[in-house]
């Protein structure tokens, strides 16, 4: 198996088993099981390349259709390890969707290794609710998230149900699930 096949497989294996089996996302279910998440694989240690290639996935999804691509996980196996390194490329990423006026059309979500929320300590486990295997940048369709938004019956109590429930599950049973 090729070292990019071994990074999506293990970032589908955290969606599925984190993400989706324990809720926390609940708009995550239908683009996996409908194979519409694109996933790629971004080996470039410059940051001037890593925005190309987040750029070129906004592209890919601007020229796609929604009911073919509803969403791109990239994912940085080998790079922005360091948190506070991934953090400024989020920055760079917003401001460049900003200034290229596409920031109403697309979000981000984050996802890494060592999420922190402010105000945590790192071993909390209310973290665990935006860790993954990987440095991953999720480009939504901020349509697509506005309908399902709608659709669901109270956005709102989503973080607090999922700090709960990582609160509630523990650190030990939730490391399990973090085997890549």
């Amino acid at each position: 198996m090729s070292e990019t096949n071994k990074h999506i497989e293990s970032t589908q294996k955290w969606l599925k088993q984190v993400v989706i089996d324990l809720g926390l996302c609940p708009f995550a279910n239908l683009p996996f099981i409908n194979n519409q998440i694109r996933y790629i694989v971004c080996e470039a240690e410059e940051s001037e390349a890593q925005l190309t290639a987040f750029w070129n996935e906004v592209e890919t999804l601007k020229n796609s259709d929604a009911s073919i691509i509803a969403t791109t996980l990239i994912i940085f196996p080998n790079q922005l390890d360091d948190f506070h390194a991934y953090l400024e490329f989020i920055d760079l990423a917003e401001t460049l969707l900003e200034d290229q006026e596409e920031l109403e059309n697309y979000q981000l979500a984050s996802f890494h290794p060592d999420y922190q929320f402010a105000g945590t300590e790192a071993d909390d486990v209310s973290n665990y609710t935006n860790r993954s295997p990987y440095p991953i940048v999720h480009i939504l369709r901020a349509k697509e998230l506005e309908t399902a938004i709608a659709t669901h019956p109270d956005t709102a109590k989503i973080p607090a149900r999922n700090i709960a429930l990582m609160e509630e599950m523990g650190l030990e049973k939730i490391l399990a699930l973090f085997t890549k």
